[in-house]
């Protein structure tokens, strides 16, 4: 592998201390960070995306993030074009390119690539969803038992937006969904990638997310929120299906008291950390740390399992 390059992967849960691992390694290991997170592509849309102010990035270069409007459709697909010319960008500069990974499929269009889908077609999708508001969400579930079996034995019918994109796969591809995902894939090239997989015990990671749902309220998340409405952000803008946004912006028009508001986004928050952790016990290779990402214990952990891979100062292996 003397070849690659390297890749420091972080990978686990909502608030298990990802970025605080992420900055720490690489003020030790001359690194920068590349961000694998769904919901911080979006500019405007900060605190209740747990975005990293500048002001505690401590001088470590963060990309990846704030990359599109909140109107705009963002991929895994254009996810991995963009952390791609990232991780040249950094590889120039000699630096350690670390990323800290929340959104499993991000990850995984990146590392392992995506199948040669089919653009998304807005045309036909409009169409699909006419059907589907004239006839019932289960009309378009048995247009797709007849045309792909396969996915609509895999897909809920009142999974809509699942089943549309299985029926434009099918319709442009002119093949099944399963088999165009079947076709192959480009994989990360010239990159030798180490994983770090947190995961804290269970009971103390959902007290930290509760905490931290209360923190982002008190830092100003119904302000934020209540600016982007004013700009014009309709309700049905992407970022605004993210954990929280919705649940704050009915707090700000729909006057639904703060409190219930909190739990809401505490026990959302908490389901889709469980989520996460599911998808990532499938991510092969990971040396797990059993811990957060700020604890001292985690964070020489993790160094110690770098350089004993050859990451550091005595590595002959380019950055």
């Amino acid at each position: 592998m003397s070849a690659s390059s390297r890749l420091v992967v972080i990978l686990g849960p909502t608030a298990s201390g990802k970025s605080a691992l992420g900055i720490w390694l690489a003020e030790r290991l001359g690194g920068e960070i590349l961000v694998c997170d769904s919901t911080q592509v979006y500019r405007h849309f900060n605190i209740g995306t747990a975005k990293l102010p500048p002001s505690e990035q401590r001088g470590i270069a963060h990309q990846l993030v704030d990359l599109v409007d909140p109107g705009e459709v963002f991929t895994a697909g254009e996810y991995r074009r963009r952390a791609l010319e990232a991780l040249g960008t950094v590889r120039e500069r000699g630096k350690l390119p670390i990323l800290t990974a929340g959104t499993g499929l991000y990850l995984r269009a990146l590392l392992e690539g995506l199948a040669d889908a089919p653009a998304r077609s807005e045309e036909l999708r409009a169409r699909l969803k006419r059907r589907a508001e004239k006839f019932g969400a289960g009309y378009l579930h048995r247009m797709l038992e007849r045309l792909d079996p396969g996915s609509a034995e895999r897909i809920a019918a009142r999974d809509t937006q699942k089943v549309i994109r299985a029926l434009e796969i099918r319709v442009l591809a002119g093949k099944p969904r399963g088999e165009v995902f079947r076709a192959g894939k480009a994989a990360l090239e010239g990159f030798q990638v180490h994983k770090i997989g947190l995961m804290p015990p269970r009971e103390e990671l959902y007290e930290r997310i509760e905490r931290r749902v209360r923190d982002m309220l008190a830092s100003g998340w119904v302000e934020e929120v209540r600016h982007l409405v004013k700009t014009g952000i309709p309700a049905t803008a992407k970022p605004f299906q993210f954990i929280g946004y919705s649940d704050v912006r009915s707090h700000v028009e729909e006057h639904i008291e703060l409190g219930e508001v909190t739990l809401r986004i505490q026990k959302a928050t908490r389901r889709y950390a469980k989520r996460q952790l599911t998808w990532f016990r499938r991510e092969s290779g990971v040396q797990w740390l059993f811990g957060f990402g700020d604890s001292e214990e985690i964070q020489c952990a993790a160094l110690e399992r770098l350089e004993a891979a050859g990451i550091g100062k005595h590595s002959t292996v380019p950055y």
